[in-house]
Formats: C-alpha cells, structure tokens, sequence
C-alpha cells in the first residue's frame, strides 16, 4: 500500500513540474526568412562573414557568441529560445551557410527575433 502511495505522489510531482515548465506557443505572425547563418559577435563588431569566417564562427559560437540569421537585405534575426533550449544548438550545422527558416516573428525593443520552428539549407 505504501508503495503505491509513494508512487502516486511521484507521478503528482513530475506532473507539476511539467505544468511549471511548460511554455506558451509564441504569439506573433508566421514568416519564413532565407539568409546566411552568422556569428553575431565577429558580423556586427567588423563585417565578418562567409565561407572563409567558418573557422572563427564556430569558435565564436561554441564560446556562447549568438548565432542569428542575415537576411539578404542584411536585417538580421535573433533566434528566440522560447523552447528554453540553446538556440546556437539549432544553428551550428548551418554556420555561415544559406538557410530558411520558418518560425513566428518576435519584435521588441528594437530587436528582431524568430522563433524558430523549422530550419533547412537553402539554395
């Protein structure tokens, strides 16, 4: 009996802490945006980009550095960890490559976010 008792309260427990971490959907306009997926710290600090930044994209972004992605117009997406999970994580295999990525948009403050709900090599 007391066995079942605890295992009852158990399961009540994980239950609550799935309801306290759970997460809203975002709320905001669907978009899809195709772009180069950069290092924020190297592109913004002094323009660097592209096939020959890959080295130093990648040990910018495994040293915590925001990937984001850079519209061709050069608007530039933060991507918004609403899943509160490394975005970066999302990113790496695309460093400095082409990309689309679908997601909802986020803007607040001056900055532009997506939250990113699917990402894929673009042509």
């Amino acid at each position: 009996m007391r066995s079942t008792i605890e295992r009852s309260l158990l399961l009540g427990a994980f239950l609550a802490l799935g309801v306290l971490f759970a997460h809203e959907e975002p709320k905001g306009k669907a978009i899809t945006v195709t772009g180069d997926v950069i290092d924020t710290g190297c592109y913004v600090a002094h323009g660097g980009h592209g096939a020959e930044h890959v080295a130093c994209a990648t040990t910018c972004a495994k040293a915590g550095v925001p990937l984001a992605i850079a519209d061709a117009s050069g608007k530039i997406y933060m991507p918004i960890a609403t899943d509160h999970k490394n975005q970066n994580a999302k990113l790496m295999p695309f460093i400095e490559k082409k990309v689309k990525v679908s997601g909802v948009l986020l803007e607040k403050g001056g900055v532009t976010g997506i939250a990113i709900k699917t990402i894929e090599a673009a042509d």
